[in-house]
């Protein structure tokens, strides 16, 4: 009688294979999660001065116009509106998100705090834009003591941190 071997084929991954590809999933997000979050974040401020620099249009014709300029519902005679909308990346809600500064109508500043769903890292970072008696226009953010994870690689071309 002839004996019967048997090849019986591997079926599955050992042990070991299991390991090696949990620790390389682990490895890759260790390093993609937090590369992520530094990006949501800088496009997160990039979007919010973004949306503010729109309003600089507004604020030049209230200049040429020499009205105040304003972020009301209700602009009174002489005060231009600068037609701000709420976003879900700044504190507060609607026209109180921004604050203008008419500086002598000339030399207009506005300003908004970064709140609402803006990441953890970049919330209460404050975003300026001044304008300049030449007509230039200057944009500043400034990190606040509460925006414990904020970096300068956050601020966009163009918009420094300070």
């Amino acid at each position: 009688m002839q004996s019967i071997q048997m090849n019986q084929k591997q079926q599955g991954f050992t042990l070991i294979e299991l390991m090696i590809v949990v620790a390389i999933i682990g490895i890759l997000a260790a390093i993609a999660i937090p590369q992520y979050q530094d990006y949501t974040a800088g496009a997160q401020v990039t979007r919010a001065v973004g949306e503010m620099s729109a309003l600089k249009t507004s604020a030049e014709e209230a200049v040429l116009q020499g009205d105040d300029i304003v972020s009301s519902d209700s602009p009174k005679t002489g005060e231009t509106d600068l037609g701000w909308t709420e976003s879900n990346l700044f504190a507060n809600s609607g026209k109180n998100q921004i604050t203008v500064n008419s500086g002598g109508t000339a030399t207009p500043t506005i300003e908004g705090t970064l709140g609402g769903n803006a990441g953890a890292n970049v919330a209460t970072a404050k975003i300026q834009l001044t304008r300049k008696s030449d007509g230039s226009w200057t944009c500043t953010i400034t990190n606040t003591p509460d925006s414990s994870g904020w970096k300068d690689s956050y601020a966009p071309n163009g918009c420094p941190a300070s």
